[in-house]
């Protein structure tokens, strides 16, 4: 029986095609390597032994080792005349677009009741919650797609059903904190923890109180949630501080909650936010002083850009996604003094996506 196994084992052996005929297959594995985001994944229906190796894990270390992975914006973009919600992928360096498969959920959502995160270096991007348009139900599904693959899979289900609520990323672990649920008027002050590794959720430390809008950040462990200041300014935001290790909250200074006003992007274990008045300009906060202080350079391209805008960044850079899915790209640099300065670069989007307007925008490694 052991003869009859490892001869049909060489016979299996001398049936298995070559990933490319005439090249050895180290070779041609080094060629799929250097193949591009999203058409590594798109190649896998050549054959199946180009399947076999895509798929195989070591391959994917491969791609890391050989730092293959390039950062591209994702955005969950919302049509306006058809309802429609897509996610797509810009190429930042060539300025492609590519269209991601559609989520699986319902068609009726309600685009910005979603949260969503990211594992960037994993190739890894969740939608979590959200909320049914036909029924104002909120929802507790965690979608999860892989650049790796192009493809979406549904993970275990949140512990409480929310729309309109902050995620982040923090060393790893996905924190999902307030939202509404439905039939409920008052916030959720309810905390959970995704571990990407098991797959699974669990619940963490309370909020000290419910918040009626949602910003936030993640720097180093520790994950700021703010209401963010609103026009007109008539009340002073609610905030506070989770820290991960601790599994606690706490306070947010004054001068950080106070300077909140606008969407947040973090840089290295720096603190943005490009304000939503006026001209919008960046600013960072200095934690030594507990301030806000502007960032100099360029103006921040106002005549291309339209709300609503999505802003994330990776690497230096701040991608921020306008209506009609034009990209303003902000490349921050440190100048003398200590002072922060910008300078932007305008992707203009194809005349097609006139009439989307972005929920969201993550950056991933693909």
């Amino acid at each position: 029986m052991a003869d009859l196994s490892e001869n049909q084992e060489k016979t299996e052996e001398k049936h298995v095609e070559p990933l490319i005929p005439g090249l050895p297959d180290e070779v041609a594995e080094l060629c799929l390597l250097y193949l591009p985001y999203p058409y590594q994944a798109l190649v896998r229906s050549v054959s199946s032994s180009w399947n076999r190796a895509i798929t195989d894990p070591a391959f994917l270390v491969s791609k890391k080792t050989l730092s293959l992975s390039l950062p591209h914006v994702f955005v969950l973009a919302f049509h306006k005349s058809t309802a429609r919600i897509q996610w797509q992928a810009l190429d930042p360096r060539s300025g492609r677009w590519f269209v991601l498969p559609p989520m699986p959920c319902p068609k009726t959502v309600c685009p910005p009741a979603f949260a969503c995160t990211s594992l960037p270096r994993q190739g890894k991007l969740l939608v979590l919650g959200g909320m049914r348009s036909d029924t104002e139900t909120s929802m507790d599904s965690t979608f999860i797609y892989r650049s790796s693959t192009n493809q979406w899979s549904i993970g275990s289900p949140m512990l409480t059903p929310r729309s309109f609520f902050a995620t982040g990323n923090v060393k790893g672990k996905i924190i999902a904190v307030g939202g509404s649920a439905s039939g409920i008027s008052d916030s959720i002050t309810a905390v959970e923890c995704y571990n990407s590794e098991s797959g699974k959720w669990g619940p963490a430390a309370k909020m000290r109180m419910g918040l009626a809008r949602y910003d936030s950040a993640v720097v180093g462990n520790r994950m700021y949630v703010t209401e963010g200041w609103t026009w007109p300014f008539m009340f002073s935001p609610r905030a506070g501080i989770y820290d991960a290790d601790k599994d606690t909250w706490q306070e947010m200074s004054n001068g950080m909650r106070e300077g909140w006003t606008g969407l947040s992007v973090v840089l290295g274990d720096r603190l943005f936010v490009i304000s939503e008045h006026g001209d919008c300009p960046m600013k960072v906060y200095v934690p030594d002083l507990d301030t806000w202080q502007y960032v100099g350079g360029d103006r921040f391209p106002r005549e291309a850009m339209q709300r609503p805008f999505a802003v994330n960044g990776v690497e230096g850079k701040v991608y921020v996604v306008s209506c009609g899915l034009n990209v303003a790209v902000g490349s921050v640099y440190e100048a003398d003094k200590g002072e922060f300065c910008v300078k932007w670069q305008v992707l203009v989007a194809p005349r097609a996506f006139h009439d989307f307007a972005p929920s969201n925008c993550q950056v991933l490694y693909a």
